[in-house]
């Protein structure tokens, strides 16, 4: 089936009769339609005249009102009139083949009859004669096969393809981005991209919105909802669509779906960083997976960990994932500051509200409205502040210091602490119905020493940022002192691996950084603890060929490690690397490193 549009303006007249003479003509398979740019009115008498002599009743012959053509309804438009050309369609992928017929005449509205019948007259020849070229020469045909084999190529691709017009009314939507929604071209083609995608088609990184009107090429990573409300990994690279005179015309984006190379890399370890957090241990991807989950919502969160594992990257990963990540992400170390002034930090005060407030003061609440406030230790605040940021959390109002005026804030909370607030809750130190409000979602570091395969990843990113910083790029630990930062227990965890990496590239004085070059306070537990040269009674598994087993009776496991005895001894000692090293008669740095040739046995 071919479908055939005819288009004029709101007169009627010339594309009732190019519907006429083109349903007399058509053969079978042929779809004609009738219709105007704006409401019609009716025909001119003179034109039902003179198409009632050449045997047509255009009394009889219905006009629709243009609307976008969904996709496969129409396959050849034929505009009448240069105003109508220039306002109907745009040259974009999807669009069906357009073709403009000349048969405007000034004559055809003129006041004076006589020149309107004559100006008919020739209209109505000229149109009979276009309708009869179009069927009677194949050029119908020709078009209908172009656009059919411009949509197979695109409809054929392995990425899905989606294109929208400035207004982000979709006009083009192919099979493999049918497939990788659920939504079908019925669906999606005509509408707004914003509405008929859940959180709009690209989430949050939206390159084309009420406030863009121009850019080139962008590609970005985005979480993708489908019909059926899964989330699919998707990479996007968005294009403009240019026509003459660089002007844009419009959007075609291509996007890829990752989700099963994404799974795949986090089962096997291979994943080692999510939005500027470093990590491949297990314990890691399950926060960057709580991180994606909680982003697109407005649910307070809080993140719990030991001083130093890197909460407020977390909480900033939260903001820039969201959809606020176009409002402020405004951090509050809320054990940093008294009672009096931590209440001015966070709701503001007016001018005389006490000694020293000379100006209105906006607090962070304010400054955070639509986007992300980061409360930073929560867990020290007094019970009278506690009191008043319940208020907050409940109503989304607060007062200035010294002001009667309420303030309503849309603000996203997230906090974080050091502490166990239930222990601090049950000492009635804090407020139970606080903590219930601040934990809709609670997200758990771990501290370094339970993630010790995460250090080599760890120092390659610091020393990268510190080399660059001193300007001594290629900086890097040797194998001996990378052993060492592996055995130590950390207590201060990444804050104080970034300072030892610091202390170490300011004593050493070339680009190898050896465990001389450690602070003393590490190489000094490494002496005395002796862990870089422990050994261990060495495991011996069932499964050992007889010379594996008498090299580990010998107690010479250090080198010999293979997956089938590591695998045994993870087993034997449920998971726990510590005891496993011990079991195979060999250092941490030594496990971790075969480990982390093979991430696979992380994960069993």
């Amino acid at each position: 089936m071919t479908t055939l549009l005819f288009l004029s303006t709101g007169e009627a007249a010339r594309s009732q009769m190019a519907a006429a003479f083109a349903r007399a003509q058509a053969p079978e398979g042929v779809e004609v339609i009738a219709a105007v740019m704006a409401p019609p009115g009716q025909a001119d008498p003179l034109a039902r005249e003179v198409m009632r002599e050449k045997g047509f009743d255009l009394s009889q012959e219905t006009v629709k009102l243009f609307v976008f053509p969904a996709a496969g309804s129409v396959d050849v438009v034929i505009t009448m009139g240069e105003e109508v050309s220039d306002a109907c369609c745009l040259s974009l992928p999807g669009h069906p083949s357009q073709v403009e017929w000349h048969v405007d005449d000034e004559d055809l509205v003129s006041p004076d009859r006589a020149k309107r019948a004559i100006a008919f007259k020739k209209t109505c020849d000229r149109i009979e004669q276009l309708v009869g070229d179009l069927f009677n020469h194949g050029y119908l045909e020709s078009l209908a096969w172009a656009n059919s084999k411009a949509a197979l190529i695109l409809n054929s691709m392995s990425e899905g393809i989606i294109a929208h017009d400035m207004n982000r009314t979709i006009v083009f939507f192919n099979g493999t981005a049918e497939r990788i929604t659920g939504y079908s071209r019925q669906e999606v083609i005509g509408s707004d991209c914003h509405d008929v995608f859940p959180g709009n088609f690209c989430g949050p990184k939206c390159a084309f919105c009420d406030e863009c009107d121009t850019f080139d090429r962008t590609t970005y990573a985005v979480d993708l909802t489908t019909r059926s409300g899964e989330i699919r990994k998707v990479e996007m690279s968005v294009q403009a669509i240019k026509g003459e005179g660089d002007k844009m015309l419009g959007v075609l984006a291509s996007f890829r779906d990752l989700t099963r190379e994404h799974d795949m890399a986090r089962r096997l370890g291979k994943m080692q960083s999510f939005a500027g957090i470093i990590g491949r241990d297990k314990k890691m991807l399950e926060v960057f997976d709580l991180i994606r989950s909680v982003a697109e919502s407005n649910v307070p969160v809080l993140v719990g960990g030991a001083s130093g594992t890197g909460k407020e990257l977390v909480a900033a990963a939260i903001h820039n994932e969201g959809s606020r990540r176009d409002g402020l992400f405004v951090p509050v170390n809320c054990g940093a500051l008294p009672e009096g002034l931590l209440e001015s930090e966070l709701f503001g005060h007016v001018r005389g509200a006490f000694t020293g407030a000379t100006r209105d003061k906006k607090g962070r609440f304010e400054l955070a409205d639509k986007g992300t406030i980061f409360l930073d230790e929560i867990g020290d605040i007094t019970p009278a502040m506690q009191v008043k940021l319940l208020r907050v959390l409940q109503e989304g109002t607060f007062e200035r210091v010294g002001d009667s005026r309420t303030q309503t804030v849309d603000v996203r909370v997230i906090s974080a602490t050091n502490r166990d607030l239930k222990e601090e809750i049950a000492a009635g130190r804090f407020r139970e119905d606080l903590y219930y409000r601040l934990c809709v979602v609670p997200i758990h570091l771990p501290p370094l020493c339970e993630r010790c395969g995460d250090i080599p990843l760890l120092v390659d990113h610091i020393l990268e940022r510190v080399a660059s910083e001193c300007g001594r790029e290629g900086a890097q630990l040797s194998p001996a002192a990378l052993d060492a930062l592996l055995s130590y227990e950390w207590p201060g965890n990444i804050r104080e691996l970034q300072n030892v990496l610091q202390f170490s590239m300011v004593k050493c004085q070339c680009d190898l950084i050896e465990v001389t070059d450690l602070p003393p306070h590490i190489i000094n537990t490494i002496s005395r603890d002796g862990r870089l040269t422990r050994t261990a009674r060495p495991i011996v598994p069932g499964g050992n060929c007889g010379a594996e087993r008498e090299q580990a009776k010998r107690g010479g496991g250090q080198g010999k490690l293979n997956v089938e005895i590591v695998r045994e001894a993870l087993r034997q000692c449920a998971g726990n690397k510590v005891k496993a090293s011990r079991l195979l008669g060999v250092g941490r740095a030594t496990l971790y490193r075969f480990l982390g040739r093979h991430p696979d046995l992380i994960s069993e």
